[in-house]
C-alpha cells in the first residue's frame, strides 16, 4: 500500500521509528530540523546526538529539506507538540496529495486550544487521512529490538491493517483501535504523572507512596480522559496504563527524570534550560489543567504539578496538599456511591 515513508522529526523517537519501519525494505526519509543531525545520519548511518550507538540501514536517509520527507505517501509526525502547528502549516504548503496517510506519534495537548495532535494536523491537512500511534515505547529499547507493543488508532478502518503491518516486527507488536482520542490522551496525560512520580523519587519516598500515586494518577487520567472524549477501556490498555507504568518507573523516562530533579530542589526553568530534548509533560500539564477546569473535572494531581511547574509552588507544599485532601471513595464509578 505504501511506497515511501517520511519521518518528520529527527529526535530519538523519530529515529527509532525510522529504524522500525525500515525493516520492510521501503525507503525511509527522516526530516531533521537541525541540518547537522541530517548530515550525521547520512555520513555515519547513526544519530549520534539523539540515539547514539544505534546503526541505521542503507534504506534510511535524512534531510533538512521538509519537501523530501513530506512527499512520502506515509508521513509519520514525531516533532515536539509545541512545534506541531508550525510543522503542519509547512507541510500543508507542500500540498500533499489527497489521501496521504499521516500518523501522529507525538504525545501532547496544544496549549491554549486544548487540541490533540491529530486535531492540529487535521486543521491544516483536511484531505489527508489521520492515524495515531502510542504506547509504552522507550525509543532506545525499540531501537535495540527489545520486545515492546503499541496501539495504532484511526477512524479509517481500512488503514488499520496496513499500518499494523508497517509498524510491526519480530520484537514489536502493534495493536489496533478506533479510539483516536483516548489513545492520544493516555500518551499525553501520563507525562504529567511521570513528573509527579519523579518528584517522589527525588524526595526519596518509598515504593508504597509511588504505587499509590501512580494508581490515583490512573484514576485521574481516566476521569479526565473520558470527559475529553476517550473511552474508559482505552485508559486501561497499552496507551493508558501501559504507558503510564513505563513512564513513571523507567530510569530512561525524561519526564520522570525532570520530576526527580524537581524533588531534589532544582527549579523548573533551570531544568528546562539544561535539557537537550523536550519533556512533554511540562507544556501538557498547563494544557490539561486548562481542559480540566473548562470541563469541571476534579484533577488534583494535574493541578498540583501545574502549580509547581508554572506558578512557583514548592513541590513539598504540593505533596502536602494532595495528602491533606478530604477522604473519599476509591472509585469514581456511580456504583461506588450506592
Amino acid at each position: 500500500m505504501f511506497k515511501k515513508i517520511g519521518i518528520i522529526g529527527g529526535g530519538s523517537w523519530g529515529t527509532a521509528l525510522a529504524l522500525l519501519t525500515s525493516e520492510h525494505g521501503l525507503p525511509v526519509t527522516i526530516w531533521a530540523h537541525n541540518p547537522a543531525v541530517a548530515l550525521d545520519i547520512n555520513a555515519h548511518h547513526t544519530n549520534s546526538q539523539y540515539l547514539p550507538g544505534i546503526n541505521l540501514p542503507k534504506n534510511v536517509h535524512a534531510t533538512a529539506n521538509l519537501k523530501e520527507a513530506g512527499s512520502a505517501d506515509l508521513i509519520v509526525m514525531v516533532v515536539p507538540s509545541k512545534a506541531m502547528r508550525e510543522t503542519a502549516r509547512a507541510l500543508a504548503a507542500l500540498k500533499p496529495p489527497d489521501g496521504t496517510v499521516v500518523v501522529s506519534c507525538t504525545k501532547g495537548i496544544e496549549s491554549g486550544t486544548g487540541l490533540l495532535m491529530s486535531q492540529v494536523l487535521a486543521e491544516f491537512l483536511p484531505r489527508c487521512r489521520m492515524a495515531v500511534l502510542s504506547g509504552p515505547n522507550l525509543a532506545l529499547e525499540i531501537a535495540r529490538h527489545i520486545p515492546a507493543a503499541s496501539v495504532i488508532g484511526s477512524e479509517h478502518a481500512d488503514l488499520l491493517e496496513p499500518l499494523q503491518r508497517i509498524f510491526s516486527s519480530k520484537g514489536f507488536r502493534a495493536y489496533t483501535s478506533d479510539d483516536v482520542i483516548g489513545i492520544q490522551l493516555g500518551g499525553a496525560l501520563k507525562n504529567i504523572y511521570a513528573i509527579a512520580a519523579g518528584v517522589c523519587d527525588g524526595f526519596g519516598m518509598g515504593d508504597n507512596a509511588k504505587a499509590a500515586l501512580v494508581t490515583r494518577s490512573l484514576a485521574e487520567m481516566t476521569r479526565l480522559g473520558i470527559a475529553m472524549g476517550g473511552r474508559r477501556e482505552t485508559f486501561f490498555g497499552l496507551s493508558g496504563a501501559g504507558d503510564l507504568m513505563v513512564t513513571c518507573f523507567s530510569k530512561q523516562s525524561r519526564n520522570r527524570q525532570f520530576g526527580e530533579r524537581l524533588g531534589r530542589g532544582e527549579k523548573p526553568a533551570e531544568i528546562i534550560a539544561s535539557l537537550k530534548t523536550v519533556a512533554e509533560g511540562v507544556p501538557t500539564t498547563l494544557s490539561a489543567s486548562e481542559c480540566a477546569k473548562r470541563l469541571g473535572i476534579d484533577a488534583p494531581i494535574t493541578a498540583e504539578v501545574c502549580a509547581v511547574l508554572h506558578e512557583g509552588k514548592p513541590p513539598r507544599e504540593s505533596m502536602s496538599c494532595l495528602l491533606g485532601r478530604p477522604p473519599k471513595p476509591e472509585s469514581d464509578h456511580p456504583s461506588a456511591r450506592v
